[in-house]
């Protein structure tokens, strides 16, 4: 048995995602149970999925074998001491809070569960954390995005996917949206809606609110995938591999668990300054032969990084 402990506080969530994808992929091999490990929990995402609360009450809780906390943990809750000891105990660390990494590794005293096995979701992580763990990517259906041919009816599209928050985004990406309307490009941000007050209606750019649209059929109508965040660091950054699966090119900020799988101008772009993005754009802007290869290249490197090989590899790490 194989029990996995999220917030599922939203369905958009890079977290709450990774959760369920493994949950899918082990549920092959293993009989799998969702608990969530928040009282914030996501209706939505209750309704669409088998999750459960524990509750020592009525029994309904955990009862031994393998315990994975993926971005949630156990400090603080009272029924981890009312239910059988785990197995194993395996914490996949997506964040960048060392708080929590020091409650998840010190385990209390009362409480006698096995140390636990650590998972982080990049080499960039590892370095900045300095911690000692496993590296399994955050896994993605890649299934579900497809590459498709450049359009020609439309200009020129860029955008990017993420949820609706102010620390998604960076302050200095406006310059950037504003030189590619300039430039006669459109630019489309689903969960975007957080820049209305800082742009104002353009008839280029659409803002849109996080979810309006399935992440492949959102990446379906761009050309290129820009993204930097602002006080938000990304571990890993799935919808940038999403969008790489989609066959296109990538444009991001160097600082990220994504730039581990970017090599520059070959399967996408990393830059550092907004000056340097808003060149490598118009490049792209100017050159669809650039696009189709780099996009072909950022596919194929997906495709390695998620092979049934390199799945099966680490769904024996939870099944051990």
């Amino acid at each position: 048995m194989i029990h996995l402990f999220n917030g599922f506080m939203s369905p958009f969530g890079g977290s709450d995602l990774e959760t369920l994808e493994l949950y899918r992929l082990l549920s092959a091999d293993a009989e799998v149970r969702l608990w969530a490990a928040s009282s914030r929990t996501s209706s939505e995402l209750m309704e669409q999925f088998p999750i459960r609360r524990p509750s020592p009450i009525t029994g309904d809780v955990p009862d031994g074998g393998t315990y994975v906390f993926l971005g949630a943990h156990w400090r603080n809750k009272l029924w981890p001491y009312l239910i059988r000891r785990p197995r194993r105990l395996i914490y996949v660390f997506n964040t960048f809070h060392p708080k929590v990494l020091a409650l998840t590794t010190h385990m209390p005293r009362l409480l006698d569960w096995p140390n636990a096995e650590m998972v982080l979701i990049s080499e960039f992580q590892k370095r900045m954390l300095q911690v000692e763990g496993v590296v399994h990517p955050s896994p993605i259906d890649i299934e579900r995005f497809s590459p498709r041919p450049g359009r020609q009816d439309r200009p020129f599209t860029v955008g990017r996917l993420s949820r609706d928050s102010p620390a998604k985004h960076h302050p200095d990406d406006i310059q950037v949206y504003e030189a590619l309307l300039a430039d006669g490009a459109a630019v489309r941000l689903q969960g975007g809606a957080v820049l209305e007050s800082r742009m104002g209606p353009q008839p280029q750019i659409e803002l849109l609110p996080e979810g309006q649209f399935a992440a492949e059929e959102f990446l379906s109508t761009l050309d290129a995938f820009y993204y930097r965040t602002g006080t938000h660091v990304e571990t890993f950054g799935r919808v940038v591999l999403e969008a790489m699966a989609c066959g296109l090119p990538v444009v991001c900020h160097k600082h990220g668990g994504y730039a581990d799988h970017i090599r520059q101008g070959e399967n996408g772009f990393l830059f550092e300054t907004t000056q340097e993005a808003t060149q490598i754009l118009a490049a792209l802007q100017a050159d669809p032969v650039l696009r189709a290869t780099v996009g072909c290249k950022a596919r194929r490197t997906v495709e390695q990084l998620f092979s049934p090989h390199a799945l099966r590899e680490r769904l024996n790490f939870y099944l051990g």
